[in-house]
């Protein structure tokens, strides 16, 4: 799945402001201050409040900011200023308080960010963390920042069939979850044959399109204890899992399971596939945030453009005050500069 028309290749990326009362805007002159430091971070512009900025980045000592007019003037500031589309915001952020007056300026830089890749101006997508609760109180209808994503990308390539599938990834693994924001008891009612095939697709199509897997090999974790032990711990991995596996090698995906999801994550078992679907949230999101916290990135595949995102959230309790760490964030950048790359060259 690609865009049209396609970015140029010095497009930048376009980095959204997410809540301004949150960490995103430090991590982001923190990760832009890494771009001499041998990191390889790509060139990319911010859409946000360039006074808000300006103010957190002299307050903490973070380095220079500056409006650009189009998003094209970016990569020219970018080794000397944090280049900025200006989107104002509502009222002054104050670190660590959400407040719902400046929702729709959050919101108008998602939607700006994704008007300029769908012009081919901007390479991708990368999102700094929202405050869902925050932004129900000034009036978004969406449940999360995936879902936004989805209708917008239905609006501008109405054409292209969506499904927006959040993966996470790190170097040493990758992991998708079938259900996502549900409870535990809402997801296990959700499940099912149809959900897994159209999710483990959407994954292993985009393995080969964006992370250059030519062969893709995925390992479906069952949902009980030991993948329910022949029925004897529930039986949705041999009613629903297993027949959805077949479904998947019938077509020449190469699925394994249903997989004990307790022995999936050590070494040796993750050098026997290149991604974990999980049947809940908790399942898969555990193990990698175990292994890499600070490393991992928020991948949405299905989508005709490039979206990652750091793994974490808006951290109020920490905002403003130079703790946060942008890891993630240059994690997000770099990858989705090589996923654009390598759509760009298909």
């Amino acid at each position: 799945m690609s865009p049209s028309p396609s970015p140029a290749p010095s497009a930048p990326l376009v980095l959204t402001m997410g809540d301004p009362a949150g960490v995103g805007g430090e991590t982001a002159l923190m990760a832009w201050a890494t771009r001499t430091a041998g990191q390889g971070l790509p060139p990319f512009v911010m859409i946000g409040d360039v006074d808000w900025l300006a103010a957190l980045s002299r307050r903490l000592g973070l380095g220079a900011v500056r409006a650009v007019d189009s998003l094209e003037d970016g990569p020219g500031v970018f080794d000397q200023a944090l280049p900025v589309l200006v989107e104002p915001l509502a009222v002054p952020a104050l670190a660590g308080k959400g407040d719902p007056a400046n929702g729709k300026a959050v919101i108008a830089a998602i939607e700006r960010a994704v008007a300029l890749v769908a012009a081919g101006r901007a390479a991708g997508v990368v999102t700094l963390p929202i405050n869902k609760h925050v932004l129900k109180e000034a009036g978004f209808g969406h449940p999360g920042h995936t879902e936004f994503l989805g209708a917008l990308a239905a609006r501008h390539w109405p054409d292209l069939p969506t499904r927006p599938v959040m993966m996470l990834a790190c170097p040493d693994l990758k992991v998708v979850p079938v259900t996502v924001h549900l409870a535990l008891r809402e997801a296990i009612a959700a499940l099912d044959e149809t959900a897994i095939v159209a999710c483990a697709t959407i994954v292993a199509q985009a393995l080969t399109q964006d992370f250059a897997i030519a062969a893709p090999r995925l390992a479906i974790a069952g949902l009980n204890p030991h993948a329910g032990e022949s029925g004897a711990m529930g039986r949705e991995d041999i009613t629903i899992i297993a027949p959805a596996v077949a479904r998947l090698r019938a077509v020449g995906i190469d699925a394994r399971g249903p997989l004990p999801a307790d022995t999936l994550f050590h070494a040796e078992a993750r050098a026997g596939y290149d991604v974990v679907l999980g049947m809940y949230h908790d399942q898969v999101l555990i193990p990698i945030k175990t292994l890499d916290f600070h490393g991992g990135v928020n991948v949405t595949l299905g989508l005709p453009f490039v979206r990652t995102s750091p793994d974490h959230g808006t951290a109020f309790d920490i905002a403003g005050r130079g703790l946060a760490r942008p890891d993630s964030l240059i994690a997000a950048l770099r990858l989705a500069a090589g996923m654009a790359s390598r759509r760009s060259a298909s």
